[in-house]
């Protein structure tokens, strides 16, 4: 009997020693795997944007351009005639069957050198000739090389008053010496004016600082260190197109549009690598296709925070996750969980990344413990090891991008709100929802790839 109650205490002691003290699981860490980053560029958007010039903005830049002595012609031996033109008002700009019309009010100061030369005299007098006029231009508008190009022709010079000189008390017209002149500063206005308006509608400035503007990455939701940036790679053009108010150009912009998690990306673009190409049409809407980038570390800081205050298990045998890590290997997404409890220790699961369009949610599905951590549970917790506590391991295992999406979308609206990167550069548009089109994995990221379509159009409008 002595010997007997001994024993049982013994037993009892270390039954309860047993089942007090927890037991320390040490499996096999799977290492990650090889897998190359994605090219986010390859996940390209298209974006239209059609360009608008006011034709006040032309005629304001043009007269800024062409003021005061516009031809000066010194040489009185050629012909007969010095010429001055000044323009004496501003330019006026206006849209006629699709070409742009332009009025010059010009004053004219000829020096007329009549008379003759005989038996080797000069009999030649000089009479200076004041006269103003207003001459109507035509200009054709074409498009190239990131400016508009114009053919401007005259289409009417209009005296005030007809050409002549005042000899002996009376006026003679000197209409055959002016008209040749005529000639030749009606050229040189017109040259003048096909560089002005070059010049003017010049948009590749404003177009590429409108763009390096909008490649600088903006944080659309402080909370999630969430960051949106839009990375140019081609622009596309159509011709020139004159309507009554304006002068419009279709652009195309080819990019890729992302959504970075953690740290603010690095800008990428260069205005020297950006090609125009010139097509026929353009489609009306954007295509885009944003990559939501989620770092493993950011992801698992979030799904850690869903095991706060759960425990797994029942009666005694239960435990509690302190940490999560993730990490992809062989296509999938390893999901480390630091465990205290009825087990201490390190648990591996497996599973593939997916996205709930109705959640919006990023989940693993198929998720299972890897093959060492499946073994030993089944040896030392066969209870942590079965699939109801699995399942409600993973219903935790996953982490909302809804509220990244609509911050995203509500942050992004200034942008598409009369937002004016530049001085005279105005961007407006619409953005419809975004749909979910495929998760990827990188090294050290999770990419989620939305698809989203809208409206866009950037005007230039009181240009500088």
């Amino acid at each position: 009997m002595r010997t007997f109650l001994p024993a049982m205490l013994l037993s009892a002691l270390a039954l309860l020693s047993g089942c007090s003290t927890a037991k320390k699981i040490d499996a096999l860490r799977p290492e990650p795997g090889n897998t190359a980053d994605v090219a986010y560029q390859s996940a390209t958007s298209f974006i239209n944007l059609p360009v608008s010039i006011t034709i006040a903005d032309v005629e304001t830049q043009v007269n800024k351009l062409m003021n005061g002595l516009i031809y000066d012609d010194n040489n009185i031996k050629d012909d007969d005639i010095m010429v001055k033109v000044w323009k004496t008002a501003p330019i006026k700009f206006s849209e006629d069957k699709g070409k742009l019309k332009s009025v010059v009010p010009i004053k004219v100061t000829a020096n007329v050198r009549y008379g003759t030369t005989a038996l080797g005299l000069d009999l030649h007098d000089t009479r200076e000739v004041n006269m103003d006029a207003v001459i109507t231009f035509n200009s054709k508008i074409g498009l190239s090389n990131w400016k508009m190009t114009t053919g401007t022709t005259i289409e009417s010079l209009e005296w005030k008053e007809s050409p002549s000189v005042t000899i002996a008390g009376k006026k003679v017209a000197v209409t055959y010496l002016i008209n040749p002149a005529i000639k030749m500063f009606k050229s040189r206005i017109e040259s003048e004016i096909d560089k002005s308006l070059a010049k003017v509608a010049d948009f590749k400035p404003q177009v590429l600082d409108a763009l390096e503007k909008l490649n600088t990455p903006f944080l659309t939701s402080e909370q999630f260190e969430t960051w949106f940036m839009l990375n140019p790679e081609e622009l596309y053009v159509t011709d020139a197109v004159l309507t009554k108010k304006q002068i419009t150009m279709n652009m195309g912009l080819k990019c890729s549009m992302e959504t970075r998690v953690g740290q603010a990306p690095k800008k990428t673009f260069k205005k020297e690598s950006v090609v125009l190409k010139a097509v026929k049409t353009m489609p009306d809407k954007i295509d885009v296709v944003v990559a939501a980038v989620s770092t493993y570390e950011s992801a698992s800081k979030i799904i850690t925070k869903n095991f706060q205050g759960q425990e797994f298990g029942d009666g005694k045998r239960k435990v509690t996750v302190q940490k999560v890590d993730l990490w992809s290997k062989d296509g999938k997404m390893i999901v480390a969980l630091d465990m205290t409890g009825s087990i201490n220790g390190t648990i591996y699961l497996a599973g593939y990344p997916n996205y709930n369009a109705v959640t919006k949610e990023i989940y693993f599905d198929q998720m299972d413990y890897v093959l060492n951590t499946k073994s030993i549970l089944m040896k030392t917790a066969n209870w942590l090891a079965e699939g109801l506590i699995l399942r409600k391991i993973q219903e935790n295992c996953r982490y909302s991008i809804k509220q990244n999406l609509e911050d995203g979308k509500k942050n992004l609206m200034p942008y598409v709100t009369n937002y004016s990167p530049i001085p005279g550069v105005f961007v407006n548009g619409t953005l419809n929802d975004f749909e979910f089109q495929k998760v990827e994995l990188t090294d050290n990221a999770i990419i989620a790839f939305i698809k989203g379509s809208g409206k866009m159009d950037l005007k230039i409008d009181g240009m500088k």
